[in-house]
């Protein structure tokens, strides 16, 4: 006698998904309903309500399953729950274009990700530099800055010191510390600059 259980209309999430994963299994192998009901010793009438999402069925029959269709029993559970991706893509240029206090003409702030959550985690930026006639202002923000030059060379003050940057080097500082590009020694310049905030820290 076969261990089952009829469901109500409204089945489960679990049901749906072994049922898929049985059926595309099946299908991938070329089987009929027929093939995997003899060789899993169910009926074909079982076979076609588990594919169907309408019946549950016990672990000794899911196993039986399994064997017949050439898998193992966790090869039926691997994408079980497995949570959906949420990453953001921005193509090349498609950056949003962004102004930043007392910016001038002849740079150009692209940012990268934009971010959708209730706090701003960080803020990564292509910036570029097309004029060494160019003027930043001092910039101050909290957390961590982390910038990667891509092209060209300029003096990056922080505080009160100064750092020739040159492709391919990197700069780490903290953002409430005075900060901004000193001297453009070499246009045009490119750089990757990201801004990583403080995480608020619950006191309740």
């Amino acid at each position: 006698m076969e261990d089952t259980q009829e469901l109500p209309d409204t089945t489960g999430a679990l049901e749906r998904y072994l049922g898929n994963a049985v059926r595309d299994l099946r299908q991938r192998h070329g089987l009929t309903i027929a093939d995997v009901a003899e060789r899993a010793a169910i009926s074909r009438g079982m076979l076609s309500k588990i594919e169907n999402a309408q019946t549950a069925t016990s672990l000794d029959t899911l196993t039986r399953l399994a064997r017949a269709l050439g898998v193992s029993l966790s090869t039926l559970f691997r994408n079980y729950d497995v949570p959906d991706g949420s990453a953001q893509l921005v193509k090349n240029g498609e950056g949003m274009e962004v102004v930043r206090r007392g910016t001038k003409r002849g740079h150009t702030y692209h940012l990268l990700a934009y971010d959708q959550g209730p706090t701003k985690v960080f803020e990564p930026f292509l910036i570029t530099i097309d004029s060494e006639s160019a003027t930043f202002p001092v910039f101050e923000h909290p957390g961590t800055e982390f910038i990667y030059m891509l092209e060209g060379r300029m003096e990056y003050r922080h505080g009160q010191h100064t750092y020739l940057l040159t492709p391919g080097d990197s700069l780490t500082f903290r953002g409430e510390v005075p900060h901004g590009p000193e001297k453009l020694i070499e246009c045009p310049i490119r750089f990757l600059a990201t801004i990583m905030y403080p995480t608020p820290v619950d006191n309740a």
